[in-house]
């Protein structure tokens, strides 16, 4: 059995303390021991200002919360939509809004490649056959 052990404390205080406890705790000791256990888990002293530092913890908070939905959203935008269409367009067989960047080989991009050039020559060839055709 637990023994118990009296503290003077003011009356004013007892009245308070008794109407606080009864919130807190079923008994006074259990009541007291949570205050005590509170303020040592938390390093907190009870002649310490807490007000404006946890006001700023809040708005840190707040900050990292505010700046995780941003990146989020981000994902979403550029990350999930795209593929989804994506997985559409290949389950639906239509086409895309976007053209998606497809992957050419080195010889597709060799014949496009010859393909300019040679259209170049022949527009040369063709404006120096005007010329020609203009003097004589």
């Amino acid at each position: 059995m637990d023994t118990f052990s009296s503290i003077r404390i003011k009356t004013e205080v007892v009245k308070d303390f008794r109407k606080f406890s009864k919130t807190v705790a079923s008994t006074h000791s259990e009541a007291l021991e949570v205050m005590m256990t509170f303020f040592i888990e938390n390093r907190i002293s009870p002649h310490q200002d807490c007000g404006p530092s946890f006001q700023k913890l809040e708005k840190n908070i707040l900050k990292r919360i505010n700046a995780l939905i941003a990146i989020i959203k981000d994902i979403e935008k550029n990350q999930t939509k795209p593929t989804m269409a994506m997985l559409q367009a290949l389950f639906e067989n239509v086409e895309p809004k976007q053209k998606l960047m497809v992957e050419k080989s080195f010889e597709q991009l060799e014949k496009e490649r010859l393909n300019k050039e040679f259209m170049a020559r022949l527009k040369e060839k063709s404006e120096y056959d005007n010329k020609k055709d203009g003097k004589d």
